[in-house]
């Protein structure tokens, strides 16, 4: 069971900024920028495409929706979206409001936060998603 699993059944806290039947986007616990949100299937898949169609479709959709909300909530150049798929056997699709390439540099060093402030920028996201 990946850890991602573990946040979906709720054995792991995560601050959750939109959920659906099958998908759920959180904060990443070591993000490259504030807003940085994972959108991850509740299904188990470890590599983007072995998900069936349907599935890998609606994830792009849900991905698109938060996307939105994030820009909203941190006005941003665009945000940007990776997939690398190493670090966690369980499909997952970065999202993170960038001003520039750099922005996105994963060997960047990682911004800590507090669980207040996490939650804060969690509220802000779901907050952005309601007005959109």
């Amino acid at each position: 069971m990946s850890i991602f699993s573990k946040i979906i059944s709720g054995e792991i806290k995560a601050h959750v900024v939109a959920e659906t039947v099958q998908f759920l986007a959180f904060l990443d616990i070591n993000p490259l920028t504030e807003g940085h949100v994972l959108v991850i299937p509740k299904i188990e898949v470890d590599y983007i495409f072995d998900m069936e169609e349907d599935l890998y479709v609606g994830l792009w959709m849900f991905a698109k929706i938060v996307a939105e909300g994030i820009k909203t909530a941190f006005p941003c150049e665009k945000v940007g979206i990776s997939v690398i798929g190493l670090e966690v056997p369980h499909t997952h699709v970065h999202l993170m409001p960038i001003n520039s390439i750099g922005d996105m540099n994963f060997s960047n060093e990682k911004l800590t936060f507090t669980e207040e402030e996490l939650e804060a920028t969690a509220h802000k996201i779901r907050e952005a998603l309601l007005q959109n």
